[in-house]
């Protein structure tokens, strides 16, 4: 363990040498991103905030198939196996060494804890040993910063709805690294509800992406799902209820012995999903004034998603933008990007950085 004395030069060189590039864009400054918040393990180095010199993912999905769902003992133990691998092929792959780097950003919440504990621990100590500045990246904020990569063009303010298997959050981006949620999920996830719907018809893990194949086959007005709304908040969801109305029109059907269309059910569900995303949205773009709009997480990757915002925005006369899905699943590319501006904008993370498994997005 590094001694008080050690500590405090560490971080008077990084005040006193490095503090310049937090103001400067003269040069474009080189970010690693190291992310571990779940089942993928992923390093990427960033040039200038939006050109991704390398984006390296390992992910456990075969893995974790096999048990219906992410085991947070397993994750952990993989990343620790694969972490350093998948550092030293991000900087190979960019062909950059330590010292070419100008920060080392790194997901510290939320998540997993015992995941972020791997890549938290791995980022503090190559900034110790190299002298590297550390910036700590909230996964949210990841996410939306996502779109910064392939659309050039897009800057603050817009509306952004990240969705994923563990959020729903409808956020206000107000300026770099300045966030206002306008809405958020009030229990299940609309990614979380997608996995326990799949597992219910019998597709399996992951079920975003098998929904999202078979609900092609389905007909999506087949069944009226209800389309819940939360009392005394126009933005906020809730998509238990959802779930639970699947569940009990399957319990129902085997009560009465009757077959059940697979693909009718995922359609139905799907569109009962992408309903409530779409009307919140546009409520918001719409009270907010606000022309741009963007989507995240590993459900903005959804196909029917993707098509209803594509027509609503259209017809709201509002820019739609949304990254490749291999920037909306777990990535460090995302994480670099999100530490690129929160660095050029003087934020600095210690040794004592740690892994919070709640953080809330705007905190630190």
């Amino acid at each position: 363990m590094a001694g008080r004395s050690q500590i405090k030069k560490y971080m008077s060189k990084i005040n006193n040498e490095n503090i310049e590039k937090s103001i400067s864009f003269e040069r474009e400054l080189v970010i690693l991103g190291i992310e571990t918040s779940c089942d993928e393990t992923a390093a990427s180095v960033v040039r200038g905030g939006r050109t991704v010199l390398s984006n390296v993912i390992y992910s456990q999905i075969d893995l974790h198939t096999l048990y219906g769902g992410v085991v947070p003992e397993i994750a952990s133990r993989k990343h620790i196996e694969k972490i350093n691998q998948v550092i030293e092929q991000a900087l190979k792959e960019a062909n950059t060494k330590l010292e070419d780097l100008d920060a080392i950003a790194v997901t510290y919440g939320p998540g997993l804890v015992g995941a972020l504990l791997v890549g938290v621990s791995a980022a503090k100590a190559i900034s110790f040993a190299s002298g590297i500045p550390l910036v700590g990246v909230h996964h949210i904020e990841g996410h939306i910063s996502a779109n910064y990569i392939e659309n050039q063009n897009l800057e603050p303010p817009f509306l952004c709805l990240v969705v994923s298997g563990g959020h729903s959050h409808l956020v206000l981006v107000n300026d770099y690294g300045k966030y206002e949620i306008l809405g958020r999920t009030r229990d299940d996830a609309a990614g979380e509800a997608y996995d326990k719907v799949a597992r219910a018809i019998g597709l399996g893990y992951p079920g975003g992406p098998k929904i999202d194949k078979i609900a092609k086959e389905g007909n999506p007005d087949a069944i009226r799902f209800p389309r819940a709304r939360v009392d005394n908040s126009n933005f906020d969801f809730s998509f238990s209820g959802l779930k639970s109305s699947v569940l009990n029109y399957l319990n129902g059907m085997k009560m009465k012995d009757e077959p059940i269309c697979v693909p009718d059910v995922a359609a139905s569900f799907q569109k009962a999903v992408v309903d409530v995303l779409v009307d919140h949205s546009m409520a918001a773009l719409k009270e907010y004034k606000i022309n741009k709009f963007a989507i995240a997480g590993g459900v903005a990757s959804n196909s029917a998603i993707r098509e209803a915002f594509t027509s609503a925005c259209k017809e709201s006369g509002v820019t739609f933008y949304h990254p490749s899905p291999i920037y909306c699943t777990d990535n460090a590319a995302m994480i670099a990007v999100a530490g690129y501006y929160d660095f050029v904008n003087g934020v600095r993370s210690g040794l004592d950085l740690n892994a919070i498994a709640n953080l809330k997005l705007g905190e630190r």
